[in-house]
C-alpha cells in the first residue's frame, strides 16, 4: 500500500513538474507566437487551420472509471489543466467497430463486419475513405508492432487496434504503419505528419489486466510517454492539438453492436475524452453528446479539410467547445 502511495505522488509530481515547465520562458523549448509555451491556456488566437492533430487510445474503461479515480491521477492532472468532454460516447461494442468508424465516419450498419474484433481479410476489411487518406501526411504509431502495416497479432500487439490494417482504398500502409520507436525519430526530427494515430499495446492502453491495476498501468505510460510529444516543436510551435480517448466504455453484457450514440445513458458507451492544445483553456469541460464521429470531423475541420466522411458529416464538431 505503502509503495502504491508512492507510486501516485510520483506521477502526480511529474505531472506538476510538467505543467510548471511549460510556463516558462527557459525551460520547455521554442516559444509559439513570441509568447511562453503553454501546456493549455495560452491566451493567443487559436489558428484556422492546425499543422498536427494526434489521436491517442485507450481501452476498454467507462468516464467513471478513469475521471475522479485516483488509480489515474495523470490523466485526471491532464483534464483539470486542458479539456475534458464529459459526455463522449463511443459508437458501438467491440473494439475494432469503434477504430474503423471513427476513422472513415462509416455508420453502424456498415460496421457490422467488424462487430466481432476479426482480423484483415475476406470481409473484415472495407474500401471506405479514410482520415488517413484524406489528410496531407499521415502515420500510425503501433506498440509491439514488429513490421510495418502488421497484419495478425493478438497479445501485445493486436491489429484489431490497427485501423490502418483495414483499409484496402488506403496507399502506403507498408511504409506509413509503423512501430512506435518511430514517433521520437519523428518528434525529435519535426517530421510528424499531419494526422497521427497512436495506440499502446494491450497492456499500456488498460485493455489487459484486471481492475484498479489495469488502469495504473495505462496512466502510468502515459505519463512517460506524453510528455515527449508535449515537449516537443511540433507541439510547442502552437499548431498542434491532441486528442486522449478509448474505444468503448466497459461493457460487463458484451453487448455486440449496441448503438451507443442512440443510448446515451448506457454508461459502458460513456467514455473519457481528454483535450489537448494550447489554446483549450485550463479546467475546461463540455457536457454536450459528442462521439467518435464528433472526433472525426473535429480532425478534418482543424486539418483544413474540406469533406466530412460519412456519420462525421452530422456530428458536433468539439472545435468552439474546447477553443480549437
Amino acid at each position: 500500500m505503502i509503495d502504491q502511495f508512492r507510486s501516485v505522488a510520483r506521477r502526480t509530481a511529474a505531472v506538476a513538474a510538467l505543467l510548471a515547465c511549460a510556463a516558462m520562458v527557459t525551460a520547455c523549448g521554442d516559444s509559439h507566437h513570441g509568447s511562453s509555451p503553454v501546456l493549455c491556456g495560452s491566451s493567443a488566437a487559436p489558428p484556422a487551420t492546425y499543422s498536427h492533430v494526434l489521436w491517442i487510445w485507450m481501452e476498454n474503461h467507462s468516464f467513471g472509471d478513469i475521471i475522479g479515480s485516483s488509480d489515474a491521477p495523470y490523466i485526471n492532472q491532464l483534464a483539470s489543466s486542458c479539456g475534458s468532454a464529459t459526455n463522449f460516447h463511443n459508437i458501438t461494442h467491440v473494439s475494432l467497430p469503434n477504430y474503423i468508424g471513427a476513422v472513415t465516419g462509416l455508420g453502424l450498419n456498415d460496421l457490422q463486419p467488424f462487430i466481432f474484433d476479426c482480423s484483415p481479410g475476406g470481409p473484415c476489411l472495407t474500401a471506405a475513405d479514410s482520415v488517413f487518406a484524406q489528410a496531407s501526411s499521415w502515420k500510425a504509431y503501433e506498440e509491439s508492432m514488429t513490421t510495418n502495416c502488421q497484419q495478425t497479432g493478438l497479445v501485445g500487439y493486436a491489429v484489431r487496434h490497427n485501423p490502418p490494417a483495414y483499409l484496402t482504398s488506403l496507399s502506403g500502409c507498408d511504409t506509413f504503419d509503423v512501430p512506435y520507436p518511430e514517433l521520437q525519430v519523428d518528434l525529435d526530427n519535426d517530421t510528424l505528419p499531419a494526422f497521427s494515430f497512436v495506440t499502446p499495446d494491450t497492456v499500456n492502453d488498460m485493455h489487459d489486466g484486471q481492475g484498479a491495476a489495469a488502469i495504473q498501468t495505462g496512466d502510468a505510460w502515459l505519463q512517460a510517454e506524453l510528455p515527449k510529444i508535449l515537449s516537443s516543436k511540433a507541439y510547442q510551435n502552437g499548431r498542434m492539438a491532441i486528442f486522449l480517448t478509448f474505444d468503448e466504455g466497459a461493457d460487463t453484457e458484451l453487448s455486440f453492436g449496441e448503438d451507443c450514440a442512440a443510448n446515451p445513458t448506457d454508461e459502458s458507451c460513456h467514455i473519457p475524452t481528454i483535450v489537448i492544445s494550447p489554446y483549450t483553456p485550463v479546467g475546461t469541460t463540455s457536457d454536450a453528446l459528442f462521439t467518435h464521429y464528433s472526433l472525426l470531423r473535429t480532425t478534418e475541420e482543424m486539418l483544413g479539410i474540406g469533406q466530412f466522411l460519412g456519420s462525421a458529416a452530422d456530428a458536433a464538431s468539439m472545435r468552439a467547445a474546447f477553443r480549437l
